[in-house]
């Protein structure tokens, strides 16, 4: 976020008082972001923080700070696009290498699945069933990649289609991954979302896909918010960030998901070779991608294997060049005939 002030020196009141203005307009901000326009360290933030907190001018959130009543409370998409950008990239990046050409795919709403959706329209024969106007447009002019949009009501502050008619066009629908986004994401409930209407489609989404996908960086890793979209155990892998070494919640969390179950994918410059979670036994998983560490599940853990390991889609036809976005409220009288069924997942 560009708070167009160039910060300097600054006294401990100053600079809290620019972190609270800050969290004020944009609803959340991370320690990173606070800590880059305020330029102190992140040691100094949480401390100031904690101070603010103290005071009852904001609440503390796992790598980051809220307005009070920030656990009911949702950002509307303009402040969600300012927080954690280098790493909802970075995940985005990661995320996209798992989808192959000719799949079909349900994408959520959300900012980190929209820079999902910007790399996925290189990917050709591609089908992408998705709620989200904002992943749509991100998809209208690829080349061989058909975008199939749910029916629903439009909910303005994410940009997303929800309600009942949402739902409908998606009963029937089979699709090989679903990539979802959330507000916070825990191993006691797995991923959740502020909003009822949301998080009603989201577990939708997760009923049309053999496995399922969540991208949330490390700012949402520990946060609880109101409505479960997906418990953890039908998590296939979550694709994250690497953690600040000092963020001990971030490592217990992602510890605690691994020894779950989830197939952990950590993306970012540091990855491979920074802390991440703390005695979580680290795979090594062949790859071309340097921005890459993959935590298996443990054994015994009973998970869907990505497809490639004995689970492969069918092809999908693909259309003429260029997007073609229409209505998904037939799609459970057209899918078995576009999508070849997979295998039931375990529920």
């Amino acid at each position: 976020m560009d708070v167009g002030v160039t910060v300097g020196f600054v006294f401990a009141a100053e600079r809290r008082q620019l972190i609270l203005e800050m969290v004020r307009a944009n609803g959340a901000v991370s320690l990173r972001e606070l800590a880059r326009v305020v330029q102190t360290s992140e040691v100094t933030v949480r401390r100031d923080v904690r101070a603010l907190e103290a005071e009852g001018l904001l609440d503390r959130r796992h790598g980051g700070a809220v307005l009070p009543g920030g656990f009911t409370r949702e950002s509307g998409f303009p402040q969600k696009s300012h927080l954690a950008t280098a790493e909802k990239t970075a995940i985005a990046d990661l995320a996209a290498s798992f989808v192959e050409e000719g799949e079909a795919v349900v994408v959520g709403a959300g900012t980190t699945t929209q820079e999902l959706a910007r790399r996925l329209a290189r990917v050709p024969g591609l089908t992408v069933v998705t709620n989200s106007l904002l992943v749509a447009q991100a998809l209208a002019h690829a080349n061989r990649v058909e975008v199939v949009m749910t029916g629903g009501t439009l909910r303005g502050s994410n940009y997303a289609l929800v309600g009942s008619g949402a739902e409908q066009s998606l009963q029937g629908l089979r699709v090989s991954r679903a990539f979802l986004s959330g507000s916070g994401l825990t191993a006691e409930r797995g991923l959740s979302t502020s909003n009822m209407l949301s998080a009603s489609v989201d577990r939708a989404l997760v009923q049309a896909a053999a496995e399922v996908v969540v991208l949330a960086d490390h700012t949402k890793l520990g946060t609880d918010t109101m409505f479960q979209t997906v418990p953890t155990d039908v998590i296939t892998r979550l694709v994250t960030d690497e953690p600040p070494v000092h963020d001990e919640r971030a490592a217990t969390e992602l510890q605690a998901l691994a020894d779950q179950g989830v197939h952990i994918s950590v993306a970012g410059p540091g990855a491979g070779s920074g802390p991440a979670a703390a005695g979580v036994v680290h795979g090594d998983v062949p790859t071309a991608s340097p921005c890459r560490r993959d935590v298996p599940p443990l054994p015994g853990q009973r998970r869907n294997l990505p497809l490639g390991h004995g689970q492969q889609p069918g092809p999908v036809q693909g259309g003429p060049p260029g997007a073609q976005l229409r209505s998904a409220v037939s799609l459970g009288e057209q899918a078995t005939a576009r999508v070849a069924d997979l295998a039931p997942r375990r529920r």
